[in-house]
């Protein structure tokens, strides 16, 4: 059993405190490690740490901080193999997932290096002689990045590479549920000597703990958090105390439409892989179709297909499972209460509703509900596993108003093979994100960012970046003497 530490100032060590977190494998329930729970001592020292470090690193020329990040995602890639198994592990990803979620790290940290180069200020005219005004972007300070269990590598490398390429410095919170992926990323900082002592540190512990620390602390330039609305909250109110910026990513409750101009085919195996990928714990997963009523029996039976054929098991000893275990028991409990209170409110299971018959594990079976009411819970809250339920519509009006009709704003998608219908639902749904006839899943470089309470701000891309970044304007008055 892997036992961990704190990372601060170049150098692991031990928490003030003396209590320590278990992980589990969620498909066995197996304890794999064990973590420190972290302090506000502890907190302080991360951040006092990048506090003291920030100058040095904003100073170091963006070209080299660019090689820098490049070289992390060279290493990861030369450690591959041992993040895909830490990922099977710890969070239960099916062998396919693992595999394209550390790719997309690797991805992510050689994209964003070569923005290095390309952090731009301007220069615009003023309306007084002899001045010129300059508009800087600078690093936002101290960034405290709290990485969410369901993608670790992922979003560790969203956060990490944008900071760093920013010339910001990082204190960094894993899940106190997948920290073991973290602290390898963390041996590869740890090996390179050409990183400043203080740039990079990790503190694991609770949300409650060490998450608030980092928001209300005076040090911190921004929050970067993803995770639910309830912690999204909570960060923000112990951000307001300082008035720290924060960026959040929340929940989502993604619609998916189909016209009855879709190819049906198409839309089941898109609807399937958006609903089912990370055994159904995505912010982005396709969380609720709206079909047209008169397409709606034959798109049920070809999901119901595809849902079946779904193999379940442990990803970490089956590779060809494709469909791992929820990531804990209070998570498998609550999917069950969402199922059972669907089904009280009118929904019909088509297939699933039950636990996956296995020993041991947080397994629940690919589920498809019928016939959901659009007003029922089912259809209005997050559920974060692998049940999609089905309402139908019988105008694109009407599936417009529906899918709209959310407190989330983050993804969601539609399917037609008419061009009119696919560019009236782009222009009228108000989400972040619209996948027309695709699976839902963001490219490094577009913008991943939601509307209402799915979060503020965003990631990736040049927008991204932007909001590790401040701006500074200059005034410069000079004499025009003529000789």
């Amino acid at each position: 059993m892997k036992t961990h530490q704190l990372y601060i100032n170049g150098e692991y060590t031990d928490s003030t405190g003396n209590e320590w977190l278990e992980i589990a494998n969620p498909a066995t329930e197996e304890i794999i490690a064990k973590a420190p729970r972290g302090t506000k001592e502890d907190v302080d020292k991360a951040v006092k740490a990048a506090f003291d470090a920030q100058r040095e690193w904003e100073l170091t020329p963006n070209i080299d901080r660019g090689k820098i990040v490049r070289r992390l995602g060279d290493v990861i890639q030369e450690k591959r193999d041992t993040f895909v198994k830490l990922l099977q592990e710890e969070q239960g990803k099916n062998h396919e997932l693992a595999q394209g979620e550390v790719h997309l790290a690797i991805d992510y940290f050689h994209y964003m290096s070569e923005w290095a180069r390309r952090i731009e200020g301007e220069i615009v005219p003023s309306d007084r002689p002899n001045e010129n005004i300059y508009i800087y972007k600078k690093p936002i300070g101290v960034v405290g990045g709290i990485v969410p269990w369901n993608f670790p590598v992922f979003i560790l490398a969203r956060k990490v590479a944008t900071a760093l390429v920013a010339g910001c410095t990082i204190v960094l919170k894993p899940s106190q549920k997948t920290p073991n992926t973290t602290m390898e990323f963390t041996k590869i900082i740890d090996s390179m000597d050409d990183i400043p002592k203080g740039v990079y540190n990790v503190v694991t512990g609770t949300g409650s703990e060490v998450g608030n620390a980092l928001a209300e602390h005076e040090h911190i330039g921004i929050i970067s958090m993803t995770g639910s609305i309830a912690a999204g909250t909570k960060v923000m109110e112990a951000a307001a105390k300082t008035i720290t910026k924060v960026n959040l990513e929340l929940g989502g409750k993604a619609p998916a439409i189909i016209t009855k101009n879709a190819d049906l085919d198409l839309a089941a195996e898109n609807v399937a892989i958006s609903r089912l990928a990370n055994n159904g714990q995505a912010c982005t997963n396709a969380e609720r179709v709206y079909v047209h009523e008169e397409v709606a029996e034959p798109f049920t039976n070809k999901l119901k297909e595809i849902f079946e054929a779904k193999k379940i098991g442990d990803p970490s000893k089956d590779e060809n499972a494709d469909v791992g275990p929820l990531i804990s028991c209070d998570r498998l409990e609550k999917v069950e209460e969402a199922v059972k209170k669907a089904v009280e409110e009118g929904a019909e299971i088509v297939t699933g509703g039950e636990r996956a018959d296995l020993p041991r594990g947080y397994f629940y079976k690919p589920t498809i509900l019928k016939n959901a009411q659009h007003g029922s819970s089912i259809m209005k809250d997050e559920i974060f596993g692998p049940v999609i339920p089905i309402s139908t519509f019988k105008t694109l009006d009407e599936a417009i108003e529906k899918g709209n009709d959310t407190e989330y704003g983050l993804s969601s998608s539609v399917y037609t093979e008419d061009i009119n219908e696919a560019m009236r639902v782009i222009n009228e749904l108000k989400f972040g994100e619209t996948y027309v006839n695709r699976e839902n899943f963001e490219a490094v470089q577009g913008y991943h960012a939601g509307m209402r309470k799915s979060g503020l701000g965003g990631a990736d891309g040049k927008h991204g970046l932007e909001d590790f970044l401040v701006t500074q304007v200059v005034y410069m008055q000079y004499k025009n003497e003529k000789k």
